[in-house]
């Protein structure tokens, strides 16, 4: 593949450009600053946890959620669930055991955030602000499921600082990264009309992407229709 790293070489470069528009699609750009809590948000990625522990560490929030259970996707990886595992890793970074708060259950990103507000009701804790923090290309879903759940917060998105192709690297699977790309952007599109999420507008670029990787094959993270 012309000017492409190894990682690249099972993508045409068409289809690259396409990934690189819906991945910062994906990604909101907020400006970080203090919020009540944090909450990380499981997945197959422990670079959420670490991210986490950075912006505790940071001084953003004084309280964070881990919340997840298992997936089929991170089940042989967290065997002990994804909050736990979370958890245990950022205790490693130096985040302080009784600053942490723990949902096992979560399923899916409707869960993580209806269930995390049940455990900080739990604790007595009512934020007026929430920092959410996935990964890179689950951002935009994460926010407008929060937006929908939970109104009337506010919320605000942080990932691990990562351009694709490094995103990629740390994977070591990009066909499986491309697919996530087009399954997040397939919720962010349909989720709105089941009253999972708030609308969010596409650009018309992006979803000519989106429709280029879903011809060439990029569907194995799709929802059914």
């Amino acid at each position: 593949m012309t000017g492409s790293t190894d990682i690249q070489q099972a993508v045409t470069d068409e289809q690259w450009a396409n990934a690189r528009l819906i991945w910062g699609y994906h990604q909101m750009r907020h400006e970080l600053r203090p919020a009540d809590v944090a909450i990380g948000l499981g997945s197959h990625d422990l670079g959420v946890a670490t991210t986490t522990a950075e912006l505790y560490r940071a001084g953003l929030f004084p309280v964070l959620v881990f919340t997840g259970g298992n997936s089929p996707t991170t089940a042989s990886r967290f065997p002990r669930g994804e909050a736990v595992h979370y958890r245990e890793h950022a205790l490693t970074l130096g985040v302080p055991a009784d600053a942490i708060l723990l949902e096992p259950r979560a399923g899916n990103t409707g869960h993580n955030i209806t269930y995390s507000r049940q455990v900080l009701a739990d604790a007595g804790i009512f934020p007026a602000s929430v920092l959410l923090v996935s990964k890179p290309y689950m951002e935009r879903r994460s926010y407008a499921t929060a937006r929908k759940l939970w109104p009337e917060v506010d919320v605000r998105c942080a990932s691990e600082p990562l351009e694709l192709d490094d995103y990629v690297k740390s994977i070591g699977d990009e066909k499986l990264v491309l697919d996530m790309l087009v399954g997040d952007l397939q919720r962010v599109i349909e989720y709105p009309k089941l009253g999972f999420a708030v609308e969010q507008e596409v650009p018309e670029d992006v979803y000519a992407a989106y429709e280029n990787l879903l011809t060439a094959g990029f569907t194995s993270r799709l929802i059914a229709p």
